[in-house]
């Protein structure tokens, strides 16, 4: 979970309780990475790993982005704050890369596209376990094909950002966890990990029985101890004003699923443009959050946002096993 809520000591806590943790890797520098990594070594011998972000193109259609910077003043005159530079970045991958393959955690993850295949020999070849998370049963061949060792399918149900290889929008791209699954183990056998609205004890045995490896949960750890969630942000999640979700791309310029607060509702058309819009409502974002503005943060959250708890990391993984047959 990027931008703050996977911290490394939920990442302990998810090993010391026989889960494996994830740390997020954007939004970072490579040095803050392997500063984080070296943390969690230094606190567990249980298996966690690193996600990264697969770089995508810069907006193709300079226009639109610079039509809605534009219409983000309005929200920055409220908030007091000045609009972000609109500009694209490659989020420091190359630098990260070379960070992991130098001393490479038990697993690496991909999201928002796939690395060539020499990017995953290279990893596997240094220790590492490469995951790539894919939203079509199109995206899990062509993970597989490259060399993956393990898909982490991502149904349409999940908070957040779409790990989609493209930031286009079209038909088929949102498929339910469940058909998502049912429609890759058709055709892969390698291990597969479940993720999507999964919030509790049920809904993990229900993806293990239809042929997954493991499950991954995000949003129910969002009020966890260990969460770096901003108060005001786990409030939200139990908050009767915020009734659903939204897939959005208002914050960054990527489809993402978020609570449905005002800033969603005012930007639908927001335009295809990531990490631009993400960077140019950085400051608008940090802004609300200081002035206690719920309905210009981004919530990111995933349907099952309702049963995120404020319990520790440990009782919310040990009453996720419990439930497991």
């Amino acid at each position: 979970m990027a931008g703050g809520p996977s911290t490394p000591a939920l990442v302990v806590a998810a090993a010391e309780s026989g889960a494996i943790g994830f740390l997020a890797g954007g939004y970072k520098t490579a040095a803050d990475m392997g500063s984080e990594i070296a943390r969690v070594r230094s606190a567990t011998r249980g298996p966690f790993g690193v996600n990264l972000f697969v770089p995508g193109q810069p907006a193709r259609d300079p226009a639109a982005l610079s039509a809605y910077v534009g219409a983000l003043q309005v929200e920055a005159d409220d908030l007091g704050a000045s609009v972000g530079v609109a500009q694209w970045d490659d989020d420091g991958y190359g630098a990260k890369l070379c960070a992991l393959l130098a001393d490479p955690p038990p697993l690496v993850s991909f999201t928002f596209g796939c690395p060539s295949t020499d990017v995953m020999v290279a990893l596997q070849s240094a220790g590492a376990l490469v995951v790539i998370t894919v939203t079509t049963p199109d995206e899990a061949a062509q993970a597989e094909q490259a060399g993956a060792d393990c898909l982490c399918l991502q149904g349409s149900e999940a908070g957040a950002h779409r790990g989609s290889f493209t930031n286009d929008t079209g038909p088929e791209q949102d498929h339910p966890l469940s058909a998502l699954l049912a429609r890759v183990r058709a055709r892969s056998d390698l291990p597969l990990i479940a993720a999507g609205g999964i919030a509790g004890p049920p809904d993990v045995a229900t993806v293990l029985a239809a042929g997954a490896t493991q499950a991954q949960l995000g949003t129910a750890f969002l009020r966890c101890t260990e969460s770096g969630a901003h108060p005001l942000y786990k409030e939200a999640l139990a908050d009767p004003r915020f009734t659903t979700t939204a897939i959005t791309r208002a914050f960054s310029g990527r489809r993402a699923r978020s609570l449905a607060n005002d800033f969603v509702r005012a930007h639908e058309g927001a335009p295809a443009a990531y990490p631009e819009v993400n960077n140019a409502t950085r400051p608008l974002r940090a802004a609300a959050a200081s002035a206690g503005d719920v309905q210009r943060m981004s919530l990111y959250a995933g349907e099952g946002f309702r049963r995120a708890e404020p319990r520790s990391a440990a009782e919310i993984i040990g009453g996720l096993a419990a439930g497991v047959p």
